[in-house]
């Protein structure tokens, strides 16, 4: 069964800082990009952050630039966000989704496989 399992939200005041994870099983992780998408209330899901399969180059939104880091562990096949300087407005919904995409081929526009989601709760 593949599974993406997100975890490490919580409530945070502005300023602070949050990690977040994505397990993966199910699928072989090595080959896969992996994308992190918010979705704020009222708003749609949006992508913000990808790492690719290979040599785990890392993209952001301007937005995230900065102050996110995503990075990979594929022994454990797991992605992390560290999230620092947050802000109110990254109060979200955080997913994280898996795209077929092996030897580095970069980010996905489309993803197969997709976790539950976080709660990020950012307090002015």
């Amino acid at each position: 069964e593949v599974q993406l399992v997100e975890s490490g939200g919580g409530s945070v005041q502005a300023g602070g800082s949050l990690r977040l994870s994505c397990v993966a099983s199910g699928f072989t992780f090595d080959d896969y990009a992996i994308g992190w998408f918010r979705q704020a209330p009222g708003k749609e899901r949006k992508s913000f952050s990808c790492i690719t399969s290979g040599d785990a180059r890392a993209y952001y939104e301007d937005s995230v630039k900065g102050r996110f880091t995503i990075s990979r562990d594929n022994d454990k096949n797991t992605v992390y966000l560290q999230m620092s300087s947050l802000k109110p407005e990254d109060t979200a919904v955080y997913y994280c989704a898996a795209a077929w995409a092996p030897n580095g081929l970069g980010c996905a526009s489309d993803y197969d496989y997709w976790g539950h989601g976080t709660q990020v709760t950012v307090s002015s």
